[in-house]
This record gives structure tokens, sequence and C-alpha cells, in this order.
């Protein structure tokens, strides 16, 4: 298990008043059958931040799939697509020890205290990056956030690891440092 992840999950208890065993039971009650639903019924209810929301219902999910597993099916016939994805989690693990990498079916979010980054293989042949960078205007290579909606603020298309530069790792940088 990710190292951030083992610390969130370890730290649970203190930080939400409720082991991880003792949210799954909560979330297998109430039996939701959206994301969001849980989301807002944690963060509501519960007063839990966003960061471990997500995680306690990514981690409650009845499935086999792990985290691996869940990587493997989103880069089936995109492996050509790896290095990029690879690259992007040596630079955001660079950033420090408090973040998790929550995989999804079709994307992985990468979380400080919140959601700062969303990693999605598009297509065959691009990586969208989404970033969520307040107030920072869009330009030429900074997009608009396009299909991540209201998840993300920016998306930036990635279709070589080379375009993992200077100015892209700035932008993930200051996503990560509004994320607290």
């Amino acid at each position: 298990m990710d190292k951030a992840l083992q610390t969130m999950i370890s730290n649970m208890p203190e930080k939400t008043g409720k082991s991880l065993e003792e949210w799954k039971k909560i979330l297998k009650a109430k039996s939701f059958e959206k994301h969001g639903a849980a989301m807002k019924f944690l963060k509501g209810e519960h007063g839990v931040t966003h960061g471990f929301a997500n995680t306690i219902i990514a981690l409650s999910k009845d499935t086999n799939e792990s985290a691996g597993d869940l990587i493997k099916a989103q880069y089936n016939g995109k492996q050509n697509l790896l290095p990029i994805y690879k690259k992007l989690l040596t630079v955001v693990d660079a950033f420090g020890s408090d973040i998790v990498k929550t995989p999804k079916k079709t994307s992985v979010s990468i979380i400080r205290k919140r959601q700062f980054a969303l990693i999605k293989p598009a297509t065959k042949s691009r990586i969208d990056l989404g970033l969520k960078i307040k107030d920072k205007p869009t330009t030429d290579r900074l997009e608009n956030s396009g299909p991540f909606g209201t998840m993300c603020t920016h998306r930036v298309q990635l279709t070589d690891v080379e375009q993992v530069d200077h100015q892209l790792v700035g932008w993930l940088k200051e996503a990560y440092e509004q994320a607290t």
C-alpha cells in the first residue's frame, strides 16, 4: 500500500473520529449508489474533509479491484501513455508525504487535504491532466477545465513525456500548495 495512503488511514481515527472499518460499516448501511451522495453525507453530516471522504469512499467500495488493477485497466491499449503517468507521479511525490493517490475506474485523483490534480488517459494518445488552481487565467496550454467541469479549474493535454516540463511542474506545485 502507498505510504501516504497508509498514513492517512492511520490518522483517520484522530482526524475523523472513526477508523476506516467504522466508516466502511456506516457507508455500507447507507448503501449510496453515487459517489457524490456519499461525499455529501460524509462532509455534511460528519464534517469529514474532502480528502478523507474521498479516500473512505474509494476504500469502501465492494470490489476486488486493487489500485494496480484499476491503473492497468485505465492504460489497457494505452501503454504508450504510462511514461507520462509515471513521470507525473514522480513529480507530485516529490512535493511531500501528505499526498494520496486514489485510482478510480477512469482516472487517478491526486489529493492533499483536497484534490488538486486528476490524471486521466483521455484517448489512446493523450492524457488529460486536470488541475485545481484558483484565480489562474487560462492560456493556450493551460486550458479551461473542459470535460472535468467543476472537479478542476484547468486542463493540460499531454501527448509526450517531455511535456512534463518546468512550466507544468510549476502549475502542479501551485495546485498542491493551494490544496490545504
